[in-house]
Parts: structure tokens; sequence; C-alpha cells
């Protein structure tokens, strides 16, 4: 049994000192087979603890239905870090940021149109406690009290960033008490005056997260916590990518300097990222600053240790400095495991395709309606939803209009299509309708719910209506399309296509395997869409960037014939994608 405290600006575990020298590994961005090899590669790069957030909406995807299997495994994944011999800090809050899908709230939240997230607001409450109900009998035999390898816990997380209700922070912290969590908790927050005021509670453990000049994050921390150990609970030494931007990298000895000035001043350090691993499936976020911009499917980060799995530049430098601060030799630490290997499968042809449009019925049930609705309100969590009506005629010179839409929609006109409106460039379409009018056809795509901010409530879909000129149109047919079962597709052989039509469709190819390795997916003839392997969802891709390849780990890979579907929205030249051994993030 071990127990930290914090005494006297130390950490003491079991009465000894001790200094935490962290790494976030999110079990839910890894597939479970890889998740032994990343953290014996965080243990050998000299490091004591392994950090992860919980998703609630992955562990909670529908209201009241569970979910703790497969990569939501985390039972498997702490007891797998503890027998390695680390310590783990565990991020359970109902909302983490994370770039993740809705900071890992749950899309169903947003059926209630009247709650209000992350305070006191008594239906959230009452969804976090059946949530909590659920998750934390399953993590208090994991205790470091209960002789397991957690040793501390969040009780929310950047919240003096959102918000400033003390008294919601102190509702969750007695909540993880009341149910049983006897170890060390504990608030995080960025270094500025508002955040720490409105972020952290009286008896509670406070945390900084920053990226650089840790003189001056502790010296702010200083003025609010005088005795308290510091602790770096985010040393941000990478970033995250949007869409339509560049790839973000940072230079390994400013990362060394910072974290040996960290170690210096006698800190504890979390690396956020250790390990970024990718944002498999819908589950990336986004974030709305200026305007809307959606996160990457590779979470790669820039960390130490890349997206894939292996030792970067960066790796070695901070394995230096932990090395150098102790005054070890590297060869003192664990022996890395051996580089996974990387294979090239070479081209492989789409022979089968079906059109998204013709057979939306076989997809999903369609629902009528008076106005186009947002995804929540059907029902719908992620990926795509069609909106349907017919548009009276004639009609000359007149401006379609698709009021807040979320995100990005492509318009057909009888088929044919018209233009696609992004909500961060929604200008309206010229439109003529002949004289016995026309069909409407609107596909929306969910590009992710923002994570961070003030825009946090994130309707998917046309979230406010659609107009011809001023005039609101109303009897449609939806139809949702989570695309979370794709079995239903009635492919046939591919035709060739001499135009660019731009109409949604889905490729579907096989592939054989001899020998199970990581690969890397080119799409360089494609324009933007979802890839499965075997039907499990690797993410988005788009032509645009700045990534232009998704990482396949081998565990998805059977011996044998392997199945691959490409969703693409707009057009492909020629349905063939590349099978290469090597990722391009831009």
């Amino acid at each position: 049994m071990a127990i930290l405290q914090a005494q006297n600006k130390q950490f003491l575990l079991d009465g000894k000192p001790i200094q935490l020298i962290s790494g976030a590994i999110h079990y839910f961005r890894v597939v479970p087979d890889y998740w032994e090899d990343r953290l014996l590669k965080l243990k050998a790069c000299g490091f004591n603890t392994v950090e992860t957030y919980m998703p609630w909406n992955l562990h909670e995807p529908e209201e009241n239905v569970f979910n703790f299997a497969g990569i939501a495994d985390v039972e498997r994944f702490i007891r797998k870090a503890g027998e390695l011999g680390l310590h783990v800090i565990l991020r359970p809050s109902p909302y983490i940021c994370a770039e993740w899908e809705f900071g890992g709230l749950p899309a169903w939240l947003l059926k209630y149109p009247d709650m209000r997230l992350r305070c006191m607001d008594r239906t959230y409450l009452e969804k976090v406690d059946r949530y909590y109900d659920a998750l934390i009998p399953l993590l208090v035999p994991l205790l470091s009290t209960n002789g397991g390898p957690i040793i501390a816990m969040q009780i929310e997380n950047e919240y003096g960033s959102y918000g400033n209700d003390t008294a919601y922070l102190t509702y969750l912290r007695d909540g993880l008490i009341k149910r049983g969590v006897d170890v060390m908790l504990f608030t995080s927050d960025g270094p500025e005056d508002g955040m720490l005021q409105g972020g952290t509670v009286p008896g509670t453990l406070a945390t900084v997260n920053f990226g650089s000049k840790p003189e001056e994050a502790f010296d702010k921390f200083r003025e609010y916590r005088v005795d308290e150990p510091l602790v770096c609970m985010e040393y941000w030494n990478g970033w995250f990518d949007h869409w339509l931007k560049p790839h973000h990298t940072r230079d390994a000895g400013d990362v060394a300097d910072v974290f040996d000035r960290m170690l210096r001043a006698g800190a504890s350090v979390n690396f956020y990222m250790f390990h970024g691993g990718t944002n498999f499936g819908f589950y990336n976020g986004a974030n709305y600053g200026d305007k809307y911009e959606a996160t990457i499917t590779s979470y790669d980060y820039d960390s130490p240790l890349s997206e894939c799995g292996d030792e970067t530049e960066k790796y070695r430098a901070v394995r230096s400095v932990i090395a150098n601060y102790l005054g070890k030799d590297g060869k003192d630490f664990p022996e890395l495991p051996a580089p996974i290997q990387k294979k090239s499968y070479g081209r492989i042809a789409l022979t089968e395709s079906a059109d998204m449009l013709d057979h939306l019925t076989n997809l999903t049930k369609p629902v009528k309606s008076t106005c186009p609705e947002p995804m929540e309100k059907l029902g719908q969590s992620y990926g795509f939803i069609v909106y349907s009506t017919h548009v009276s005629g004639p009609r000359t010179g007149e401006k379609l209009h698709l009021q807040e839409v979320h995100d990005r929609a492509q318009v057909f006109l009888d088929g044919v299509y018209q233009g696609t409106v992004e909500r961060w460039d929604s200008r309206p379409l010229p439109m003529d309708i002949p004289a016995q009018g026309a069909k409407l056809d609107i596909v929306v795509e969910n590009m992710g719910r923002i994570n961070y901010g003030p825009k946090l409530k994130d309707y998917k879909g046309i979230t406010e209506g659609v107009r011809m000129n001023n005039q609101f149109l109303f009897d449609w047919t939806i139809y949702p399309l989570p695309l979370d079962d794709l079995s239903a597709i009635p492919f046939g052989r591919s035709a060739e296509v001499s135009e660019r039509n731009d109409r949604p469709a889905f490729y579907r190819g096989e592939f054989t395997v001899e020998e199970a390795g990581d690969t890397f997916v080119r799409l360089d003839n494609w324009s933007k869409g979802v890839v499965w392997i075997n039907g499990f969802n690797l993410g988005r891709y788009w032509e645009k960037g700045p990534q232009q390849t998704l990482y396949l780990p081998a565990p998805l890979l059977g011996t044998g014939r392997n199945e691959i579907i490409v969703f693409e929205l707009h057009h492909t030249e020629k349905p063939v994608i590349e099978l290469t051994d090597a990722p391009d993030l831009g």
C-alpha cells in the first residue's frame, strides 16, 4: 500500500521524498495490443509515472449504456502499468479537453436543451453521478491505498479556463471521496490569476499547465499555494494540428532545456504528451478561436514517442536530461523494446463502389421533419447526416442559405453537385430552380465537436434552417448516417467515371497480408473522407492536409484477406490506395 502525500513543498510516497516524472499516454488513442510497448518505452526513458485522461463519451456512448471493453478497457491499461512498475495519475473528470470530441463529454447530453454544462446544474450532475456510479467502483480496487498503481486523481480539467463555480468542483471532489477514492485529489489550470482563482479548491492540491517559461509559471503558482509541491501537470512539449494548417514541431533542445529547469527547481513534471497516438474514428475534437478549426486524425503531437511508437530525437534528449539529473548512465534505465516492424504492402485497387445518395435507405431509416433538425435531436452523435426536400419552381437568381451549418455541407440539386458550404466560410450558393421544381439534398459532415472554450455546446448538422433568399424551407426527410455499420452497403463493380461529379461514394477493396506490420494509408488521388480497415474506423483524410497518411497499426490486420472501405465525399481520379512503410504528417 503506497500513499502519496504533499508536505513542505514536496511529495512523499510511503513517507519517502519522490519527484514524479510522468508522461501522458491515452489508452483510447492506442490499440490495446500496443499498450505494453508504449508503457515500456516510457519506463525506458527514465519516467516513473504514466498519466491518462478518461473520456466519458467513450465509456458511456449512449445514455446509460456503458463500455469498458477493448480500447475502453481502462482497468487493463492501469493494471498493465502497475505490473511494469509505473505509478498512475488518472484524470477521469467529466470533461477532459484533450483535443477529443466535445472534450470527452457525450454528445447525448445535447438532447437536453436546457442543460448547463460543467456547473451546479441538477440535470448535468445527475448524468455525471450515474456515470461515476458505474466508473468509480472499477477504479477503487486499483488505488494505491488498495495495493494498486493509482496514486492521484483529478477532479476537473482546467476548470478555471471555463468557469468559476467552485461549488461544482467541491461537489465533484466530494463525490469521488464518497465513492471510496482516498488517494490524492488535484486540480490543474493555466498559471494565470483568473484561472487559479476559478479552477482551484481549498484543501485540494493545485497544479499548473504550460509549455515554456517555467520560472514565471511557478512564481504565479506560489502566489496562491505557498507550501504545496511544484507540479507541471501538462508540460506541452509539442502541439496538435488542425486541418488546413501546417504540422507543428518543436526543437528537441528547447524541450529538454525547459524540462531540465523544472527538474532542478524540484518540480514534478507530466509530459503532455509523451505519446500522442491517434484520433481513431470520429473522435477528433475542434477549436473555435476566430473560427471553427477541426483537429486532424493524427495526434502525434510531436511527442517524444511518435504516433506509431518510434523513439525520436526528442525522446533521446529527454532521456539524457533525466539520466544527468538522476546522476545515472542511460544504461541504468530499462532496455527499449525492439522497434515495431513497418511494412509496405503497395498499391491496392478498390474495385467495388456504391453511390451514397442512391443507397440512403440501405444505410439508415429516414425521419420526416418540418425543420432540418440537428443530429442530437435524432439521437445521433457522430458521422454524417443528409437533409432532403423539394423546392418549388421556377426560381431564377436566388441564393441558398444554410443557416449555421455544423460543419461542412455538400449541396445537390436533382443529384447534381452545386457547391460546398463550410462553417468557416458559409457563403450562400446561387441557385436556379426549374419550373417543375427540384429535389434538394444536403450532405453534412460532423467534423468534430468543439473541445475547449465558451462555444463548447456544439450541435451538429443544420442547426438553424435552410433558406431560399429569405424564405425558410420546410418539410424535410432526414437520413442520419452514423456509419457505425457498413454491412448493408450494396457494393457493385466500380464503373469508370469519366467526369468529376462530386457525389459521395463508398469504395471497397481487398488485399492479402502474409505477415502483419505497421503501415500507413496514402490517398494521393482522393479528396476527403473516411477509411475503414476490417470494419475499424481509422479516421478522416483530407487532401488539404497537413497529414497525408493514416496510421494503420498491425494488430488491426489479419493474416490472409483484409478489407478496406473508403468513403469519399467528392471525387477520386483513380480508386487506388497505397500502403506504405513511412508516415507523412505534412
